[in-house]
């Protein structure tokens, strides 16, 4: 295998993307990169609509149709990514379980009770406890390419998936904060009786104390309980709502501005959750749970930029939430090359 200098000095960034099985057909592998991408391919509690699992795939398909010069980071490929090779095993089983998920949302729909279901109740142990297997499966792969000195960041996906992950920088460090952005708070405590569910990524996140804060950016779909939670969190959870973040820029704010606002209240490490619901439906009309509204991809990048400019590493990030259709993995894979770039930027100064 060439060495990483040796790439580098053979490497055209300017040539067609080849299908190498990697990322923008970049020429590294695991050992040669300092980002290890990793794919998720788990839906299987998504309660509205299919296809993200397909979505690691999708966005390195699309990948391979981006050129990669970066204003940002114009050199950031010669870093080093590395997307791992995608789990048909974990697949396989997401498919299988997701139509044993279906039978329990089915019948709390009805308005049934799980627990007045014997055989329903002994497949909601069965899914929670895959769940969690994919949970340390992903620990352990976060954790092996961190030890290693790594960066990781992992494509979903529902947004059950980083899970394992956040558990692996709990490990890592003592205090950091996430920023989520999201349609949806994903607050709820075991939604649909499923513990790990794609809504309660955060209510789990949270029960790490490492995680000091969560500021979430873009919710427009919240029930009553995720809002009381964030009242009564002692300010740990900071929601900025979309149609309040909407009022602010019709009544002159610049965007900028309110960017700074929210990445004050980060700590120095920042984990980046990017659902990619939180964008405007245009930009990922095959997302599992697509609500109006939202922001524009920029205006995402413009938030993800500040964090770097503040000062503030970026120590991981995943995307989840992609549709399985090519125009959604084109978008998609613009959001994880570039954050990509500004997770290996230490600090910002304007490149061009």
């Amino acid at each position: 295998m060439a060495t990483t200098e040796q790439i580098l000095q053979t490497f055209n960034p300017s040539d067609i993307g080849v299908d190498n099985g990697n990322l923008l057909g970049l020429p590294f592998d695991y050992e040669s990169a300092n980002i290890i991408v990793i794919g998720v391919p788990w839906e299987v509690t998504v309660s509205y609509r299919a296809g993200t699992a397909a979505a690691p795939q999708t966005i390195l398909d699309a990948s391979r149709q981006l050129d990669i010069f970066d204003f940002d980071h114009p050199n950031g490929w010669k870093q080093g990514i590395f997307m791992t090779e995608i789990s048909q095993q974990i697949q396989q089983k997401s498919d299988a379980l997701r139509q044993d998920a279906m039978r329990i949302i089915e019948h709390l729909e009805q308005g049934k009770q799980v627990a007045d279901d014997r055989d329903l109740s002994q497949v909601l142990q069965t899914i929670n406890r895959e769940c969690e297997t994919v949970n340390q499966w992903l620990f352990d792969q976060a954790q092996a390419a961190m030890n290693l000195g790594k960066k990781v960041a992992v494509i979903g996906g529902d947004h059950s998936v980083p899970l394992g992950y956040f558990r692996a920088l709990a490990d890592r460090y003592s205090d950091f904060g996430i920023l989520h952005v999201d349609a949806h708070a994903d607050l709820r405590d075991a939604y649909e009786g499923f513990q790990f569910s794609h809504a309660s990524i955060m209510f789990n996140a949270l029960q790490l104390p490492q995680i000091s804060k969560l500021v979430q950016v873009g919710i427009r779909d919240v029930c009553h309980d995720e809002v009381e939670l964030i009242r009564q969190s002692k300010n740990r959870i900071s929601a900025y709502y979309d149609p309040m973040l909407k009022e602010k820029l019709y009544a002159g704010v610049s965007w900028l501005e309110i960017c700074k606002q929210i990445v004050a209240e980060l700590p120095q490490q920042v984990y980046i959750s990017f659902d990619i619901d939180g964008l405007d439906p245009k930009l990922c009309p095959n997302t599992g749970t697509p609500v109006p509204g939202g922001l524009e991809l920029e205006q995402t990048i413009c938030l993800f930029r500040e964090v770097v400019r503040s000062g503030r590493e970026i120590i991981g990030f995943d995307v989840v939430e992609v549709g399985n259709q090519e125009w959604d993995g084109n978008v998609a894979a613009r959001a994880v090359y570039k954050l990509c770039n500004l997770m290996a930027m230490e600090k910002y100064s304007n490149p061009i």
